[in-house]
Parts: structure tokens; C-alpha cells; sequence
């Protein structure tokens, strides 16, 4: 058999190639890229480790930065609460470090054992030996030339020593230089068996290294393997560890469907996207608002008017993505409940009557018959997406009902379309800011008269009943005979038919804002913003009769307002 193979090997070196191992030379040649390969690969893989090289288990475990980190937990969440929350959280992490850390350790044990000792011991042993004999193989076959050299002088100096004489002296010369001669023949002889052998030997260890080249790169592919497996499992514990905290955390709180709704996933976001994923129908702060305000709100002077206060608003809209059970507190002021809703609808990445019917909504505008405006208003209205018809149906309910009480709250329908319009339709944003500038300049007046149109025929539009505490989350929030002390207060959340009798004639326009005594006078063009007030000449004009014709009026000098600040009211 092992001639078999040497005689193989030969003809290896002697072709150059077989089938299916590759030349000799080219084997020869990945012997040291191997080695180093091997040794700098071993090196760095070893450099990676955390845990004690060689160690057992539980010595390694505890060497691992993980344990230390599950030690540190559960050193902290004894001093907690046990039932508390974070208790809980800490107790939770701790176990699961602790077993990433085991998790680790098999990791760590697998890949010394099937990838770290493989490679050092082919880096250091396996290659190293095969190199040895390549040296001793040069060695011997150096010794071997020099030798056939000095058997070739030997055998000139024989000869020409023959050729000077035949004495006595010269046969005495003559023997000893066959003597010579006869020795270094002899050596050589046994300097080619040497080298023969070691040739064999090498050629030998060159086939082994070619067959198992293909064993040698499985040590890479073993290390990925180990590498997927460990990342799998540690995945498929952390899985596991959070499906069972998020479960438990959840299970004590009332409302995880509301409070675990991060705040930015209220204000901010479309509406398709805030309804799916609190599984509502109309949106909360919309919801939230409008009971608070029917509970407090309306009869309040100035309603989504008035500016609140910048700390106040920003807390109410924290409380409604995290807490909106405590909402109670903010119910006695109005106006910032106010503006929190008009927040939500300015925020909204589309508004609420979309970018697609906004030339429709404009057209419908544009009709000066009445009864063509109201059927293409009632046509629009029937062409909007579900969740979108639904809320504004909601909303216009709810602001007509305001616009009941505005004898008292001053906010006619034509008022509270100049406040809220524009954060319920604009544009879609153009090129350009003075682009922007002219849509808003020309369009300013058909948005608030199309959401004025909306307020006026609610019932019409919006036939039917609505029940304002639609998710019956906010029964606390209901209000208490408190929207009107005339005949047309509410007994419920629940709105009427519209009657001949009660339907609501015009009221004054918009009253002058309240401001602060330290507030700095403004140019009349700034002064037409909702926000800031109305200047003494609109107020005459639209104070005598308050007819439509004198409304309109107040409308088209409302007209530079809404070219700086159409989104901004």
C-alpha cells in the first residue's frame, strides 16, 4: 500500500498533476500562507474570547462580563420594591444575563475545542512538520551535490594520475585514489537513499496536506456554524425573556392598549396608522378633547381663540399619549384643551380632509348657489377615506353644537372656521415658498368657508345620532347638564335631529382677544390673526347687524392672515 502511494507520488511529481489533486509545486507553494493563516486566524479568535481559556464551565461562566452584569442586577432590584414595576424589569434582566452568559460560555467551550485546537494544532504540529521535511529534504539533497561533485574531481585526478607513469610510486597513488574513489561512491549511494527516502517522505506529506485541504476549510465554516448557533439561541432566550416581561408589565397596568402608546405615535402620525394600532374609531385627542371641552368648555369666550400656555399644553399632550385616564385635571382649562386639539389636527402629516379632495373641496366652494355648495359638499364628503368621514363627522357634531352656545362663547360658525379651517385643509406643499405663499393667499378664503358650510349643515351632512364617548374610556369626562343652561342643553352625549325651531341665527363676529397688559401693540395686518385679536375696523364692521354679507367681510380682510400663518392658528 505504501509503495502504491510513493510510486503515486512520483508520477505527481514527475506530470506535474492527477485528476484530482493539484501539481506538487502548487501544494507546495500554500504550505507557508497556510501555516500563517492558521496561526494569525488562532491568534485573533483567541483575543476574542471572554471568558478563561481552558477553564470549565462554572469558572469561565464566572469570568464572563454578562454574569458580572447579572450579579450587579441582582444586587439592585433587591433593595426595590418587589412589586414594583422596575423591580420586576431588574428581576427579569437578571435571569435572562445570567443565562446569555451560560449561553456564552457553551459558545465559547464549543469554538477551543472544534476551531481554536484544530488550528493550533495545524499551525503549530501538522504544517510545521511537513516544512521540516522540505528543510531536510534541501539539506540532504545540498549534501548530496556536493558529494557527486567531489566524486567527480576524485575520479579526474584518478585518471590523470594514470597517465604519468607506471613506478612503483605511481601504483601505490593508483590505489589510493580507487580506495577514494570507492568510499565516496559508497557514500553517495547511501546519500541517494537518503534522499530518495526523504523525497518519498515529503511527497508523502504533500499528498496528505492536498486531501485534506478541503478538512482544513471546514474549521472556517465550523466556526460560522458555531457562531449562527450561539446568536440564534441567545435570540430565541431573549425572545422568550421579553414576550414574558412585556406580558407581565402589561398585566399591570388598566389600559395597555392607551397608556403603552409612546407619545409620538399620537401626535404626529397619520390617522389610519394612530386608529390601527390603538384600535379606536375616532382618534383620541379628538375623542379626549371634545368631552372635555362639552363637560367645561362651552360656554367659554373665545374658544380655540385663545391661546394657552406653552407648559400647560405641552404636559396635556404627554398626559393624553401616556395617561389618558388622568385627564380630569385639565378640564378647567378649557383653552388648552382647545389647543390640544388643534394641535393634533395641525400636526397631522395629511389633514383630515385630504390632499386628494382639496380641489374638490375648493370647487364646492367656489358654487354660488347654495343648494349646488351643499350637495357637492355632501358628494366630497362621501368620496373620503372611512376614518377620515368618521372623525370629521365627529368634529363637525361637536362644533356645531359650539356654535350653538355662541351668544355666549362668541364663536359663530364663520369664527370657528377661521380658527380651525386651516388645520383641517390646506395644500399640498409646492416648490418654492412663494409658491406656498399664493396657495395659501387664494385658497385661504374657500378653506373657511367650506369648513363654516360643514359647521352649518351638520345634520344635514352628518344625518343621525352620535354618542361623543364613543370608546367609553373618558365616562369621567362626561358632562353634567353643562353645554347650555337654555332648552338646548344636553341631557347625554347624544345629538339630535335638527328642528326649524332651533336652528341657530347668525351671531356677532369674532370679539376682540383678551390680551396681556404687557402685551406690545401689533400692525393691524398681524392683529387680523385669530390668535392675536381683530382690529377696532373689522369689529365695526361686522357688530351692527351681524348678517353673512358683514361675516363675509371680516373674511376678506382676514385675507393677509392667512398668506404668513394659514397652518399656524
Amino acid at each position: 500500500m505504501m509503495k502504491r502511494q510513493l510510486h503515486r507520488m512520483r508520477q505527481l511529481a514527475q506530470t506535474g498533476s492527477t485528476a484530482s489533486t493539484p501539481p506538487s509545486s502548487q501544494v507546495e507553494q500554500r504550505l507557508e500562507p497556510a501555516k500563517r493563516a492558521a496561526h494569525n486566524v488562532h491568534k485573533r479568535l483567541q483575543a476574542c474570547l471572554q471568558g478563561q481559556s481552558g477553564a470549565d464551565m462554572d469558572k469561565r461562566v464566572k469570568k464572563l462580563p454578562l454574569m458580572a452584569l447579572s450579579s450587579t442586577m441582582a444586587e439592585s432590584f433587591k433593595e426595590l420594591d418587589p412589586d414594583s414595576s422596575i423591580g420586576k424589569a431588574l428581576e427579569m434582566s437578571c435571569a435572562i444575563q445570567n443565562q446569555l452568559a451560560r449561553i456564552l460560555a457553551e459558545f465559547e467551550m464549543a469554538l477551543e475545542r472544534d476551531v481554536l485546537q484544530p488550528l493550533n494544532r495545524l499551525s503549530e504540529e501538522e504544517l510545521p512538520a511537513i516544512l521540516k521535511h522540505k528543510k531536510s529534504l534541501q539539506k540532504l539533497v545540498s549534501d548530496w551535490n556536493t558529494l557527486k561533485s567531489r566524486l567527480s574531481q576524485a575520479a579526474k585526478n584518478s585518471g590523470s594520475g594514470q597517465g604519468l607513469g607506471s613506478g612503483p610510486g605511481s601504483y601505490s597513488h593508483t590505489t589510493a585514489a580507487a580506495n577514494k574513489m570507492e568510499t565516496l561512491r559508497e557514500e553517495e549511494e547511501e546519500l541517494k537513499r537518503r534522499v530518495e527516502q526523504c523525497k518519498d517522505e515529503y511527497l508523502a506529506d504533500l499528498y496528505h496536506f492536498a486531501t485534506k485541504e478541503d478538512s482544513y476549510a471546514n474549521y472556517f465554516i465550523h466556526l460560522l456554524e458555531i457562531q449562527a448557533d450561539y446568536h440564534r439561541r441567545s435570540l430565541s432566550s431573549l425572545d422568550t425573556a421579553l414576550a414574558e416581561l412585556k406580558e407581565n408589565h402589561s398585566q399591570a397596568d388598566p389600559s395597555p392598549s392607551m397608556t403603552a402608546a409612546p407619545f409620538s405615535r399620537v401626535y404626529g402620525v397619520s390617522l389610519g396608522t394612530h386608529l390601527q394600532e390603538l384600535g379606536r374609531d375616532i382618534a383620541l385627542p379628538i375623542e379626549a378633547c371634545v368631552l372635555m371641552l362639552l363637560s367645561e368648555g362651552m360656554r367659554e369666550e373665545g374658544l380655540f381663540r385663545l391661546a394657552a400656555g406653552a407648559s400647560v399644553l405641552k404636559r396635556l399632550k404627554q398626559t393624553m399619549a401616556s395617561d389618558p385616564h388622568g385627564l380630569e385635571e385639565f378640564c378647567s382649562d378649557p383653552h388648552a384643551v382647545a389647543g390640544a386639539l388643534k394641535s393634533y389636527l395641525r400636526e397631522l402629516p395629511e389633514p383630515l380632509m385630504t390632499f386628494d379632495l382639496y380641489d374638490d373641496w375648493m370647487r364646492a366652494a367656489s358654487l354660488k348657489d347654495p343648494s349646488a355648495r351643499l350637495e357637492a359638499l355632501q358628494e366630497v364628503c362621501s368620496r373620503l377615506p372611512p376614518e377620515n368621514l368618521s372623525n370629521l363627522r365627529y368634529l363637525m357634531k361637536f362644533l356645531a353644537l359650539l356654535a350653538k352656545e355662541q351668544d355666549v362663547n362668541k364663536m359663530t360658525p364663520s369664527n370657528i372656521a377661521i380658527v380651525l379651517g386651516p388645520n383641517l385643509l390646506w395644500p399640498p406643499e409646492k416648490e418654492g415658498d412663494q409658491a406656498q405663499l399664493d396657495a395659501a393667499s387664494v385658497s385661504s378664503i374657500q378653506v373657511v368657508g367650506v369648513v363654516e358650510a360643514l359647521i352649518q349643515n351638520a345634520d344635514t351632512l352628518f344625518p343621525g345620532d352620535i354618542n361623543f364617548n364613543v370608546s367609553g374610556l373618558f365616562s369621567a369626562l362626561a358632562p353634567q347638564d353643562k353645554v347650555s343652561d337654555g332648552p338646548a342643553s344636553e341631557e347625554s352625549l347624544t345629538t339630535a335631529e335638527p328642528t326649524p325651531e332651533n336652528t341657530p341665527a347668525p351671531a356677532p363676529a369674532l370679539a376682540p382677544e383678551r390680551r396681556a397688559p404687557d402685551s406690545s401693540p401689533l400692525p393691524a395686518r398681524f392683529l387680523c390673526c385669530p390668535e392675536l385679536g381683530v382690529p377696532s375696523s373689522l369689529h365695526s364692521l361686522a357688530g351692527s347687524q351681524g348678517s353673512h354679507q358683514k361675516e363675509g367681510q371680516v373674511c376678506l380682510h382676514l385675507q393677509d392672515l392667512f398668506c404668513s400663518c394659514q397652518r399656524f392658528c
